[in-house]
């Protein structure tokens, strides 16, 4: 796709104080994804994480203190929903996600005519070295949500995606907070969205540190597991 034939795109990065890396993510944003607007959801930081991503340009918006990633997220789907966007990237703020790969992401959603694409570390082996802890535990998940979907996932907890409009509209209704990225996964394919993977490129942290241990991990796991299948007993979500 050229660079006039790409749709109304906003990028949202969730961010939580990553002034050490934020600056440099939407740097390479604006390199690679020029025609897409950005909107940083600045998550409650104690930092200079805000006042930084508005130097750069990027939209800021500040939530009143710690919400978490799922509400922070939701929030820049509702951005995206009032202001027309036709797709959404997802991007985290450390500098894990490869920016120069954005494009591929809303190429294979919208020639797929997908709802949701997300980027996937462990379709291809490329380098990216995941604790033995939390590999098993993403495992584990990935066969569980694939024979929920009947479809084959392998990294549903990878936050690098892109959304359709129609996915848009849903995530703005109503978007898991406590876990988003794989209950989004079931709640998304209940709601009779289509969804797929394609291989991506994972990239050390650029800044700050990970919150997540061995132990957190493996915590993690089993409770995104039980919301999953709660989640099971809801209500389906309609677009």
């Amino acid at each position: 796709m050229s660079l006039t034939t790409f749709p109304k795109t906003l990028v949202i990065i969730p961010a939580l104080n990553e002034a050490d890396s934020i600056a440099h993510v939407i740097g390479l944003i604006r390199q690679h994804a020029s025609w897409a607007d950005i909107a940083v959801i600045n998550d409650g930081s104690t930092d200079a994480t805000g006042a930084l991503a508005a130097s750069c340009g990027a939209v800021v918006l500040n939530m009143p203190y710690n919400v978490g990633i799922g509400a922070a997220v939701q929030t820049g789907f509702l951005y995206a929903a009032q202001n027309g966007y036709e797709v959404t990237v997802q991007n985290d703020g450390d500098g894990q996600h490869a920016p120069q790969e954005i494009p591929l992401l809303v190429s294979a959603l919208v020639e797929s005519g997908c709802d949701l694409v997300i980027g996937s570390r462990y379709i291809e082996d490329r380098g990216y070295i995941t604790p033995i802890p939390r590999k098993v535990g993403i495992v584990i998940l990935a066969r569980i949500i694939s024979w929920i979907t009947r479809q084959r996932f392998t990294d549903p907890t990878s936050g690098f995606r892109a959304s359709s409009a129609r996915t848009i509209k849903l995530c703005a209704r109503t978007y898991p907070h406590d876990y988003p990225e794989p209950e989004a996964v079931v709640l998304l394919h209940r709601a009779g969205l289509k969804l797929r993977e394609i291989p991506v490129t994972m990239n050390p942290r650029y800044g700050g540190r990970s919150s997540i241990t061995p132990l957190r991990s493996g915590v993690y796991m089993l409770k995104v597991i039980l919301a999953i299948l709660i989640g099971l007993l809801r209500p389906i979500e309609r677009v």
